[in-house]
């Protein structure tokens, strides 16, 4: 669908992104991570073609962009550009006809939005009297009207309450079961987890870490294991000091069970733990655990500092 190729772009004294490459799925979400000033607006802002880059080029389905191809993108930035002083309904419609709808389809698909969302009695109100988490629905609204191919989503999660982050996740996932292709650009981590099928993780203008959200946390796993267990926690911890096997207590123990989290030496197998496990105590759940995409992002952009 989407292929970004050894993409430079400099600024003067600053190089906001150096040889960064990415290739997105048709039909995927693809979560564009990063710390604040790590290069990501960039990247995001030279897809659209709103910059260009000093060297490198972006492919959108097997061919250089052109003008043409930003027909097909619906994007929602960071900086939010709603005028205040027009009314919500109005507003709606000339985004739409900007993006080539006419006044009669423009209002029969916003009426059916307005209603999705819960937000139609706020039709003929100005958007100065719009919450920050009204206004960011029909910023959404009008980013997706014309049914874009390819949805870039820069921080959409923003200004919303857990209900409504839900039903925006509820339609990103829609979205894409529709057809659309969608790259989310946000700091919520549980989100990413939630709903993206790969992300790249961009930090001081490089392409550190890139894949499907499952192969990235199961490469940063650390042999971690958890046990609950009924039992004496004594005797299986000794058991586990005689077998040269690390244990602390599971922070988070199940109810009426020990728990303890194991880490498994590096050439044993699970195999072995557990035979160990069994002989001590009655097993009650034996999971791996494995690190969340927070605990990643932290560790990989410090490794890369």
């Amino acid at each position: 669908m989407l292929e970004v190729r050894n993409l430079t772009k400099r600024y003067q004294n600053h190089t906001a992104l150096d040889d960064v490459s990415l290739s997105v799925r048709t039909g995927s979400i693809y979560g564009l991570l990063g710390p604040n000033g790590a290069g990501k607006t960039s990247l995001i802002r030279i897809i659209n073609r709103i910059t260009l880059p000093d060297s490198g080029e972006v492919l959108l389905d097997g061919h250089s962009m052109t003008r043409r191809d930003v027909e097909h993108i619906g994007y929602l930035p960071e900086e939010r550009g709603l005028y205040k002083k027009m009314r919500v309904g109005e507003q709606a419609i000339y985004f739409a006809r900007l993006k080539g709808l006419s006044r009669v389809e423009a209002i029969r698909r916003l009426r059916w939005w307005f209603d999705r969302f819960g937000i139609q009695a706020w039709w003929s109100r100005r958007v100065e009297e719009l919450s920050k988490g009204m206004a960011q629905k029909v910023q959404f609204i009008v980013t997706v009207l014309h049914e874009p191919k390819l949805l870039i989503l820069d921080e959409p999660f923003s200004g919303f309450d857990p209900i409504n982050a839900n039903l925006l996740k509820e339609e990103i996932l829609r979205l894409r079961q529709q057809g659309a292709t969608v790259i989310l650009s946000t700091h919520n981590m549980a989100s990413v987890e939630e709903i993206c099928d790969d992300i790249t993780l961009i930090n001081n203008a490089h392409n550190i870490l890139s894949g499907s959200v499952d192969a990235v946390r199961r490469k940063y796993g650390s042999n971690l294991y958890r046990v609950d267990f009924n039992g004496d926690p004594e005797v299986l911890t000794r058991r586990m000091g005689e077998a040269s096997i690390a244990v602390t207590p599971e922070p988070e123990a199940t109810v009426g069970y020990h728990s303890l989290r194991m880490e498994l030496p590096e050439g044993e197998t699970t195999r072995q733990l557990l035979r160990v496990v069994n002989e001590a105590v009655e097993v009650h759940n034996f999971m791996e655990i494995v690190p969340s995409m927070n605990d990643i992002f932290i560790r990989a952009v410090a490794e890369n500092q």
